[in-house]
């Protein structure tokens, strides 16, 4: 019996994160972000990949600043190629690790639009595109396939091959490499 309530008993760190994003979706971003980035502070730069690329992609949605918004989602996306089998194993109900791919890849290509980088947009876009295949035929992965291909559509009509320069430095959030160095342990 012992062992049924431990494996019932919330991940507390996940709830925290569940209560920002139920914050976040009933209109008070700001305390969304402001608890967002206090679990950040507690999980740290090197704490549970899980942990730091849930609440990352969920802290890209609170901010104001798209460059804010990118570097978030960045986060989000290194922490997820850092998941292992064994530490997805303790979670009852997470995603493979091959079905969070779609969704960072095309949260990346919206904030690269929204910052004018129409090539790195696009590079995520089939990022996206090319991982639909861990997606199951339910409503998330329908909904995802259908954010894909608004986005693109999105990109087309913005700027069509050849369109666009790429404004920025290529030293900023996902310049030459498209996203953060990773670092080694």
């Amino acid at each position: 019996m012992v062992k049924r309530q431990e494996q019932a008993a919330p991940d507390a760190v996940m709830t925290r994160i569940g209560q920002g994003v139920m914050l976040h979706h009933g209109g008070d971003r700001e305390e969304a972000r402001d608890r967002f980035l206090r679990l950040w502070a507690e999980i740290g730069e090197d704490g549970d990949p899980l942990y730091r690329c849930t609440l990352a992609h969920y802290m890209a949605d609170t901010q104001d600043d798209p460059a804010d918004e990118l570097a978030w989602d960045l986060r989000a996306l290194s922490a997820a190629e850092e998941f292992t089998d064994e530490r997805l194993a303790g979670h009852d109900g997470v995603l493979a690790v091959r079905a969070f791919y779609p969704s960072l890849h095309l949260n990346l290509a919206a904030d690269y639009i929204k910052l004018g980088r129409c090539e790195a947009a696009r590079v995520h876009l089939g990022r996206a595109r090319g991982a639909l295949g861990a997606l199951d035929d339910d409503s998330y992965g329908k909904g995802v396939k259908a954010a894909i291909v608004r986005l693109e559509l999105r990109l087309a009509e913005r700027w069509p091959r050849g369109g666009a320069p790429e404004p920025g430095p290529p030293d900023g959030p996902g310049g030459d490499t498209l996203g953060p160095q990773r670092r080694r342990p």
